[in-house]
């Protein structure tokens, strides 16, 4: 399926061109400029939760959205306006708006958006109902709406037209709304505590910052490939090198890799980098972070965020759910040698470095079986190319992710401040590109440069914002989260 318009009966098109013609015939622009002074459904609602039923007000309202029902004709009718607030009843009667205007109204189509003038009241059922004094139409609709009973429930059509699934399911919409508060919270905090929010560039000479097959295209003035960026972390360490101490980046990072329930090639991503700051003072900030913005969308799924958040390091993990000791197996024969022993654990191990085999293990074995929040901590350097050594481990840096529902959400680092080792590092990059790993880290010699400036010792972390929405919405799939993701032809 192709994202093209979908089909729909001519039969239907050609009543709703044809009406749309009969209302020019009228007099009527059915595409208005501008409807100014409306007020959102659930504001003119909100005063009125105790209105008894058949109570009146003479407190007016204008509202506007999109025509979601119609009962009755003739002397009166009731139509439901929809907005993103809510959804609200409107009475429409013959003695109030005269005959012709009443036919006019009635006329309109499911789908159409309209402006209402009216007072509140509250109708008999105690429903609370907006008098219609005065109407316009806005914009006439020339296709139907989707199914006004079932909703559109096919995930192709609703993922490919989500302008149609916002406007079947209210519970799409909701979603959206609730993926906004999160992202703003999420500002909020950063900035009271002292953040500033930065812009790095997405086009970029040479990608870096993560361990990822990059988008290339092609600059036609300058006659160079450029790169969209896989990360903002490089450059965002500049500017802690240059002297703004905390700032963060939220924004689209692109990873050319395969599309599945956790990975869009165009996704969402929160940097943040905090000078004088180590990898355990960004887990006390994630975990800080994410259980505040639970409390502002009034989370209330199976997920306990609570604080603390339990802390293992990544070999105990590995070896509590597989057997195999990483510390012990610390190059790829022995490690091969630990997996073909195992009667636990099947991977494939051909052409895959000791890093990758490592990373299967702890993404296969570990990650699948975490439920409520988890710092999986101390990685082997071979993983981590810009992350500090530890402090009192040798062969291991001071890195964290962040798992919960079985996926990883969070990446954070005591960030590597020394470019003599920064220098190493990338060199093992290049030796690891030219033994096959595409998603090996190209070497930077314009960041190594900016380290030998001096950076101060600093915390870095990346999180991931479709991730995170997914957890606080309880949702299976990154498609659920993305207005418009990724699709196969």
């Amino acid at each position: 399926m192709s994202d093209q318009p979908t089909d729909q009966p001519s039969e239907l098109l050609a009543a709703r061109r044809a009406k749309l013609e009969r209302i020019r015939a009228q007099g009527v622009e059915p595409f208005p400029h501008a409807f100014p002074g409306v007020t959102p459904i659930a504001e003119a609602q909100a005063p009125w939760q105790e209105l008894e039923a058949g109570e009146e007000r003479d407190d007016a309202y204008r509202i506007a959205g999109r025509l979601a029902a119609r009962r009755g004709q003739g002397k009166m009718a009731f139509l439901d306006i929809v907005d993103r607030s809510g959804r609200m009843q409107v009475q429409a009667r013959a003695d109030v708006l005269g005959e012709e205007a009443m036919a006019q109204l009635i006329e309109f189509d499911l789908g159409d958006l309209v402006g209402i003038d009216g007072t509140i009241f509250s109708s008999r059922s105690g429903e609370l109902t907006l008098r219609v004094t005065g109407f316009t139409l806005l914009a006439k609709s020339l296709r139907p709406p989707p199914d006004k009973h079932h909703g559109l429930q096919d995930v192709e059509t609703r993922y490919r037209r989500r302008e149609l699934d916002l406007i079947a399911n209210e519970e799409a919409r909701e979603l959206f709304v609730t993926r906004a508060k999160i992202v703003s919270e999420l500002r909020r905090s950063l900035d009271d505590d002292g953040f500033i929010e930065v812009e790095t560039p997405v086009l970029q000479p040479l990608y870096g910052g993560a361990l990822a097959r990059p988008f290339i295209t092609h600059h036609n003035t300058l006659d160079r490939d450029l790169y969209l960026r896989i990360a903002t972390e490089l450059y965002l360490k500049r500017c802690i090198v240059g002297g703004l101490e905390r700032v963060y980046e939220l924004g689209k990072d692109f990873r050319n890799e395969g599309l599945s329930t956790k990975h869009n090639p165009e996704f969402t991503m929160v940097e943040w980098y905090e000078a004088y700051a180590d990898y355990g003072d960004a887990m006390d900030r994630v975990e800080q972070l994410v259980i505040g913005i639970a409390a502002v969308i009034n989370y209330d799924g199976p997920v306990d965020f609570s604080a603390p958040w339990p802390r293992i390091p990544m070999a105990q993990a590995i070896k509590d759910a597989t057997g195999i000791d990483i510390s012990e197996a610390t190059d790829r024969d022995t490690l091969v040698a630990a997996i073909a022993a195992s009667d636990k654990v099947k991977l494939d191990v051909e052409d895959r470095a000791w890093p990758t085999l490592v990373d299967d293990l702890l993404s296969k074995y570990v990650e699948p079986a975490i439920t409520n929040p988890v710092f999986i901590t101390d990685y082997p350097t071979a993983l981590s190319p810009f992350a500090k050594g530890h402090r009192s481990q040798p062969g291991l840096v001071e890195r964290f992710e962040a798992f919960c529902s079985g996926m990883e959400f969070a990446n954070a680092f005591s960030e590597l401040n020394d470019p003599d080792e920064q220098r190493r590092r990338f060199e093992d990059q290049v030796r690891l590109a030219e033994s096959g790993d595409e998603e090996s880290q190209p070497y930077d010699e314009v960041f190594v440069q900016a380290l030998e400036q001096g950076m101060p010792p600093t915390a870095g972390v990346g999180l991931g914002i479709d991730r995170l929405v997914m957890l606080m919405t309880g949702r299976d799939s990154i498609r659920e989260v993305v207005l418009f993701p990724a699709m196969r032809d």
